[in-house]
């Protein structure tokens, strides 16, 4: 390979048995494997953009380093990179088409995260979610005001674990507060879409078992939305803002009723922040929404709605220069909060208006799947009950719950 490039993947800094290296991952999952090389390798990897020979690669790296850089370790680094499908070559290719005509050909979509993010075995998966759905820090056992019927709710995407505390406060009484049998759920695809919306018309397996798609209001829902309407996108094999709330609904109200979902990945409309544009002004845009909304008022039965979204994404890990700091920590919960009044107030056009303001510089994960909730909602406002940041040196996320009654 005399002209590497490399494909567009995650780089950032950690630090692994006391040493700085430089982690490259994959957002797509198509590359599972997580790469760890030596902050060094910027200086070479930089060159790795499809118009620079191996033999340009060495000389600009003389040129910026003073050094000698031996062929021998550029292609060394060429062959672990493509070996590991972070490059684009034919190698990379026919490996993407393989995983992409699997997921078209299988039944159901198989839980991507079983036995990594969560236990794989049913009872102890079960026995994690009683554990953290009844933290201290929850509402179990809290008083609180009375649980009025629901309608909607956001809930965090971010691994249990960081997040066990959120989900509690989302999911807390969901069995008692709706009759729903179908859940609409609205995800961030955070490798994208080829459409701003992507429905997955596989049902659902878990290690708590099979959840399955409603197939007929998909079908509705692809007949009159086709132009922004992907189905089965590859982006539905890996995602996991939809996976876990699915699971959570399965221990909570799968055992007490049959459920059925309508898993719908949304696209980022980060084009429609540079040009500062609301996504609705896009008529077909406008029309998904009104569709849905449409079908979802002619069900005999309640719907409940769901958004898995986090909020911001700052730090070195997420490509910011400067490092957590107790200050820089105060000013995210207090521009969060500030943000979130718009989705209490179910102000979906004024949420995305704050964060295009800004230049999304929080970078908020869940953008999309927040602002089609809200546009479904009709204005009906929501009552926040929780508010967290997972902070590390490296980087913080945060997330919330927020529930809207019927």
């Amino acid at each position: 390979m005399e002209y590497p490039k490399l494909r567009p993947v995650e780089a950032f800094q950690t630090e692994m048995h006391g040493r700085q290296v430089l982690c490259l991952r994959d957002p797509t999952h198509v590359a599972e494997a997580v790469l760890f090389v030596p902050p060094a390798a910027v200086n070479v990897l930089r060159y790795f953009d499809g118009t620079h020979s191996v033999l340009d690669i060495q000389a600009a790296y003389v040129r910026r380093n003073g050094e000698i850089l031996f062929r021998d370790k550029v292609e060394e680094l060429i062959a672990t990179l493509d070996q590991h499908y972070f490059l684009e070559s034919d190698r990379f290719t026919q490996h993407q088409k393989a995983l992409e005509e699997a997921f078209r050909r299988a039944n159901t979509r198989a839980a991507f995260l079983a036995g990594k993010s969560y236990p794989a075995e049913t009872a102890e998966l079960r026995q994690m979610f009683d554990q953290f759905l009844h933290h201290p820090d929850g509402p179990a056992g809290k008083p609180g005001p009375v649980q009025e019927p629901l309608r909607a709710l956001i809930a965090p995407h971010i691994d249990y674990m960081r997040g066990a505390v959120g989900y509690a406060w989302a999911y807390r009484g969901l069995n008692e507060r709706t009759d729903a049998e179908l859940f609409v759920i609205f995800g961030t695809a955070h490798a994208g879409t080829t459409k701003p919306f992507a429905v997955c018309a596989k049902d659902f397996e878990t290690p708590l078992g099979s959840v399955s798609t409603d197939h007929n209001l998909l079908q509705q829902l692809r007949d009159r939305c086709s132009n922004v309407l992907a189905v089965d996108d590859i982006a539905h094999r890996t995602e996991h803002s939809i996976e876990l709330q699915v699971i959570l609904l399965q221990h909570l109200v799968g055992t007490k009723r049959p459920i059925r979902i309508l898993p719908i990945l949304c696209d980022s409309f980060q084009e429609r922040i540079v040009d500062g544009k609301l996504p609705s002004n896009d008529p077909e845009v406008q029309s998904f929404f009104e569709v849905l909304r449409d079908l979802l008022e002619a069900q005999e039965q309640p719907v409940c709605l769901i958004a898995g979204v986090d909020l911001a994404h700052m730090g070195t890990r997420f490509g910011d220069a400067d490092p957590i700091t107790p200050g820089l920590l105060r000013w995210i919960e207090d521009q969060d909060r500030e943000m979130l009044e718009c989705v209490i107030a179910g102000d979906p056009d004024g949420f995305f208006s704050f964060v295009s303001k800004e230049g999304d510089r929080r970078r908020i994960c869940g953008l999309s799947p927040t602002y089609a909730l809200l546009h479904l909602m009709r204005g009906r406002t929501g009552q926040l009950l929780h508010y967290g940041q997972a902070a590390d040196p490296q980087g913080v996320v945060s997330f919330c719950s927020v529930t809207f009654p019927a």
